[in-house]
């Protein structure tokens, strides 16, 4: 459903996608990580055909985005960061307004304004104006407005940054109802809880894809053994382990300290409780921008 060949953007001398490759098949929920000023945004804005490549090649629904944009946008949804919602407007209206945009048949909108409100729960809120809504509500009402015209691929750009986590959850809760429909999601996510439902996450930094898998493959190559040290005096366990043959990395991680060793090391004698435990997305990430920081170096 989406494919991306050497896809590449400069801006002025920053280079901010570089050769990027993607092949995203229909029905998977794709995943794109990666700190900020990573190309995650750009990468979308490419494939949706709101900016020109400087080279390279993107297909989305079988179109090539350079040569029929009409038909990739006729096909995908794209929420971007900043949804347009007029505050001013209710929830309804806000619904109103895009299908005319979209060119949504007046015969086909009110049922599909009756199954989006209650796919998202926003039923009892649909006289609301869209300014006096929570920041989950406004997600959910921006949602709806870029599914009126039932497209094939959704592209999400952080949709749920800044929202409460009960919101976040029920807002994809929603996003897996319509994958299992057949749709096609890509999401840019902050949130390394997120990246753990999509099917696979590609890891993005300096406007490269430095790592591409499924959560358990990316959290598998991972070099060495990965221990949570927990204890009363963490720093001092941590400057202990300093300089320690065979320490690859320590890092904290809320109340303990996640300990990379060398394959077939064990624990040190620094004190602390010593778990083994797998790595989280988050450790991954940590360790492969501290590799590709080394490299740069």
């Amino acid at each position: 459903m989406i494919r991306a060949e050497q896809l590449t953007r400069r801006f002025g001398p920053v280079v901010a996608v570089n050769g990027v490759d993607l092949a995203i098949p229909k029905g998977e929920v794709f995943g794109l990580v990666g700190p900020d000023g990573a190309g995650k945004t750009t990468v979308l804005r490419l494939l949706t055909g709101l900016l020109d490549a400087d080279r390279g090649r993107a297909v989305v629904a079988g179109f090539d985005v350079a040569k029929d944009p009409d038909a990739v946008r006729d096909r995908i949804g794209y929420m971007a960061q900043k949804f347009g919602l007029y505050g001013d407007l209710t929830v309804e209206e806000n619904m109103d307004f895009y299908a005319d945009l979209f060119g949504v048949e007046p015969g086909e909108l009110e049922p599909l304004k009756v199954k989006l409100l209650a796919m998202t729960r926003m039923a009892p809120f649909r006289e609301r104006p869209a300014a006096k809504l929570s920041g989950g509500m406004k997600q959910k009402l921006a949602l709806m407005c870029t599914l009126l015209h039932k497209p094939e691929i959704l592209l999400l750009d952080e949709p749920t940054n800044g929202v409460d986590p009960v919101s976040r959850r029920d807002f994809w809760v929603i996003l897996e109802d319509l994958v299992r429909g057949g749709m096609t999601l890509l999401v840019t996510t902050a949130y390394l809880d997120e990246a753990e439902r999509c099917h696979r996450v590609a890891l993005m930094h300096n406007g490269r894809l430095i790592r591409m898998g499924t959560p358990a493959e990316l959290k598998a190559a991972v070099p060495g053994e990965c221990y949570e040290v927990t204890g009363e005096d963490l720093r001092e366990i941590r400057a202990r382990l300093a300089g320690l043959s065979g320490v690859m990395s320590v890092k904290p991680a809320g109340a303990a300290l996640h300990v990379f060793l060398e394959s077939g090391m064990a624990a040190p004698a620094v004190g602390g409780v010593w778990e083994r435990i797998q790595p989280t997305l988050e450790d991954v990430f940590v360790s492969v921008i501290g590799a590709e920081a080394e490299h740069a170096a």
